[in-house]
């Protein structure tokens, strides 16, 4: 049976840790890393929504590691034209080595993954977006030197991202804070995944200056994302309040940092001071999304030594 990456419980808290660690090897060079390890596969990118990050990371880190990519959107394919998910699914399993899907519904990355005989990657979907976790942990990791005793913040709308950042805590056992307004929240479909322990260690508030205490790092994202644009007016209108600025920043943890996955609209949801300010380690977090997804293909397309070495534990 084939791994998939569809949410980061896909991943035990050790395999999540051993990516990370994988990752930041790579990243040390000297040089780029590059390997020959997927040499002869090719991974299939089909993207129904924009990418500037997560396609050229992933072409990228595919490239580094010996493998060919093929990009695909709906318009350039027969998925289109209404081509079943489960035939779409299947030809492609014998074409292509990995699937690497953004899309809208998790439920179509689920399809996907029930009839494919190869990986299939959540690149990002409406309800998660594991990817970006891994390398917003990774950037936490080389810039603390440890995960543990982590208390993390996101104050926004409680959106795929924000998703991700509590499966990632249910998973690895730091606490995390989100803010957000009530229309907004996190969805009760990712927190009824969180057994009463999990769920201790998550708060969900409406109060930025709570969530944002003494946080180590501190997250947030676009609060009109792709497909939302009719909803801006009352985006902007009830979110006004989360704007990532220097007063919140100021309650942190003096060493704290901050983080966006990108793009980001300064002046709605952070701030120019903030984003270009010494806190932050948002272009460093970008390019972690490259170091992360190779040890992530690496982990789920072939047997690297640490990933046995991790199996045998």
């Amino acid at each position: 049976m084939p791994r998939h990456l569809l949410s980061l419980l896909d991943l035990t808290r050790e395999e999540i840790l051993a990516v990370l660690d994988r990752a930041r090897e790579m990243k040390k060079g000297p040089g780029i890393y590059r390997s020959r390890i997927l040499e002869g596969k090719a991974i299939g990118l089909l993207f129904e929504k924009s990418s500037t990050r997560t396609r050229v990371s992933f072409e990228v880190g595919a490239y580094d590691l010996g493998a060919h990519t093929i990009f695909l959107t709906p318009g350039v394919t027969q998925i289109g034209r209404g081509e079943p998910v489960k035939d779409t699914a299947r030809v492609l399993s014998r074409y292509v080595d990995a699937i690497v899907l953004r899309t809208g519904s998790q439920s179509i990355l689920e399809e996907y993954a029930e009839w494919s005989t190869i990986p299939v990657i959540n690149a990002l979907s409406d309800l998660l977006h594991p990817c970006q976790i891994l390398a917003d942990l990774l950037t936490i990791l080389e810039k603390r030197g440890t995960l543990d005793g982590l208390e993390a913040a996101y104050v926004g709308d409680g959106n795929n991202v924000a998703h991700s950042w509590i499966l990632a805590s249910a998973r690895l056992g730091f606490r995390f804070r989100i803010a957000t307004p009530p229309a907004y929240a996190p969805s009760d479909e990712v927190l009824s995944k969180l057994d009463r322990e999990q769920r201790s260690r998550v708060v969900v508030t409406r109060d930025p200056l709570e969530a944002v205490n003494g946080a180590h790092a501190i997250s947030t994202d676009v609060w009109v994302s792709m497909g939302q644009e009719a909803e801006r007016d009352d985006r902007l209108e009830a979110l006004a309040p989360y704007q990532l600025d220097a007063r919140l920043v100021a309650l942190a943890d003096p060493e704290a940092l901050v983080l966006h996955c990108l793009p980001a609209h300064r002046g709605e949801e952070i701030t120019e001071d903030v984003m270009e300010g010494p806190h932050s380690v948002i272009f460093d977090q970008a390019e972690n999304r490259l170091h992360a997804q190779k040890a992530l293909l690496e982990f789920l397309m072939a047997e690297p030594e640490w990933k046995k070495k991790l199996a045998s534990r």
